[in-house]
């Protein structure tokens, strides 16, 4: 299956609207770790996940989210 990273940006006004756009919405991204930097001050968060495609992935967020988020497909790869 495809794997995408979801790179979600918003600015430090949004940021408590990103998280309150969860509420109510179900998705299997919900109550799970995510890599953030809103503590640190840059506000975007990241997720990796699987998906058929990247609507799909990007259907895993809510709507305002969504909308400030990059889907980019990768794959893993061995660094020499």
């Amino acid at each position: 299956m495809p794997q995408f990273i979801l790179h979600h940006r918003h600015s430090a006004e949004e940021c408590a609207a990103a998280f309150a756009a969860w509420n109510g919405f179900e998705s299997p991204l919900r109550r799970r770790p995510a890599a953030a930097t809103c503590l640190t001050g840059g506000h975007c968060v990241l997720w990796r996940v699987e998906a058929d495609d990247d609507e799909a992935a990007a259907g895993l967020l809510p709507r305002f989210v969504a909308a400030r988020t990059e889907v980019v497909e990768v794959r893993d790869v061995t660094v020499p």
